[in-house]
């Protein structure tokens, strides 16, 4: 059935169910009525004149919201905030007088937020530790296993396809702590009224600081804080904001950066994202397997990494106490951040769990770079056997521009090492040749490498998600 208008994709393509549901408007709505119920519980803590028979009536119509009767009083009144008052308030007859008693509308918007942002990275750590699990069983598997390294995309000495699988985690646990971090460091707005000075509340406690105070701690406790913002204006800095998207802007670097070089592996035909029995990669080449989801998630990402700009200008220009010219920006820019890390990780978990590696075309490459980079050994065995170092250094670099030019203007393959065999002046060493060109001889210590990177930094890190692991990632389209 054809739709006739715009639905974002994010949620409609490729964020999760529980990730929608923490930016829907039911989440938001419930979450308001429940803190004017948390607001009203500690006020009838600390002596006003509150009932239990109020506070009951709130509790029974937190989620039962008239979303028509909303709108149209937000038509009515031009005030969002406003307009939910009066709607939770018909539907409360009894408590409609002491709701938002003594409040700001940021009492409750910012408030949510706070709540919101929190229950979102909740619901985004397990997922990334997830990555981080899938990616690190690869690594272990393949810690051995030598392959071409590159840098600047040239031919460079060999590392192993697991030690390059280390360099992408490495990144990964910066991204773990730096979430985790921007979690953790939340605060709630709590209880501090138009101008951050709780005037309000201190004229309904009649001039009692320590009511104030308990006020503000019993709030943020009934919200699951452990504590909230010392000083505020009428909102929560913004700074706050940049500090949450530019975490999430970080790891969409980094996944970028690991679907880029899994995209470029594919073109070598040498590692490939998970590819489907039924999957079409080109509606015209039908021979074509294209690393759609790993496209995806570098497309989503730099969407992510842009998204960070947006709380910088915001936070920057919020004069005093605050304006609202940051209020349409935070309503787009704050979902879309979670929403599309959400798509970027659901779909990155199911890239590693399925990563198809072609080690015979690996030992291809390897093989056609790899007697370039013996010749230093070949050069130490030859010396050993008695040869001159500076003769025997010219026979190699001879034979060496040869061999090049067989592969680079005739795109025939590497002959160096039967040109070598060839020559009479390297015959000492032609028993050994096998020897020094083990490609396991020229991986250094990458394989114990990986084994204690593993186990010293990935496995601890991750490890207060492993009630979660089994989780699989399900990509949608």
């Amino acid at each position: 059935m054809a739709r006739s208008s715009y639905t974002t994709p994010l949620t409609s393509r490729y964020a999760s169910e529980e990730m929608s549901y923490a930016f829907s408007e039911q989440k938001k709505f419930s979450t308001w009525r429940r803190l004017w119920l948390y607001l009203a519980k500690a006020e009838k803590e600390l002596g006003l004149d509150i009932t239990n028979e109020q506070l009951a009536e709130m509790e029974a119509h937190v989620d039962a919201i008239d979303y028509e009767m909303a709108a149209a009083e937000e038509r009515k009144r031009r005030h969002d905030v406003m307009a939910h008052v009066h709607t939770f308030g018909s539907s409360c007859p009894k408590a409609a007088p002491i709701i938002h008693l003594g409040a700001t509308s940021c009492y409750v918007t910012d408030n949510t937020d706070l709540i919101v942002l929190r229950d979102a990275f909740d619901i985004l750590l397990p997922k990334l530790a997830r990555c981080i699990d899938r990616l690190a069983t690869f690594a272990r598997t393949h810690k051995a296993l030598p392959t071409l390294g590159y840098t600047h995309f040239q031919p460079a000495q060999l590392t192993t396809v697991g030690k390059r699988a280390c360099l992408w985690l490495s990144d990964l646990l910066m991204d773990l702590r730096n979430v985790t971090r921007a979690r953790d460091d939340l605060r709630f707005r709590g209880v501090k009224g138009t101008t951050g000075t709780q005037a309000s509340f201190l004229e309904l406690f009649d001039g009692d600081d320590d009511k104030v105070i308990e006020l503000d701690r019993k709030v943020t406790a009934l919200a699951g804080f452990r504590k909230s913002y010392s000083v505020t204006g009428q909102t929560y800095s913004r700074k706050v904001d940049y500090e949450v998207l530019a975490a999430l802007a970080g790891l969409g670097s980094t996944i970028h950066k690991i679907c880029s070089d899994i995209r470029l592996l594919a073109s070598l035909k040498e590692i490939e994202e998970p590819f489907e029995a039924s999957q079409i990669g080109s509606s015209a080449m039908a021979y074509k397997r294209n690393p759609m989801r790993c496209e995806r998630c570098c497309s989503l990402s730099r969407h992510l990494m842009v998204l960070a700009s947006d709380p910088l200008h915001t936070a920057s220009v919020q004069w005093f106490e605050r304006t609202l010219d940051d209020s349409a920006n935070r309503r787009i820019c704050l979902p879309e951040a979670f929403l599309t890390a959400d798509g970027l990780v659901n779909t990155m978990q199911n890239v590693l769990e399925g990563l198809v590696v072609y080690p015979k075309v690996i030992e291809q490459h390897v093989n056609a770079e790899l007697p370039f980079m013996a010749t230093e050994n070949v050069l130490m065995a030859m010396v050993k056997a008695g040869a001159d170092r500076q003769e025997c250094h010219e026979k190699i670099r001879v034979l060496s521009q040869e061999s090049a030019r067989q592969v680079k203007e005739f795109g025939k393959g590497n002959d160096l090492v039967e040109r070598i065999r060839q020559s009479e002046y390297f015959r000492p060493i032609h028993d050994e040749l096998k020897r020094l060109l083990d490609p396991s001889t020229f991986i250094g210590r990458a394989p114990k490498q990986v084994e204690s990177f593993l186990d010293e930094e990935v496995v601890p890190a991750i490890a207060a998600y492993s009630h979660e692991n089994e989780k699989k990632a399900i990509v949608h389209v």
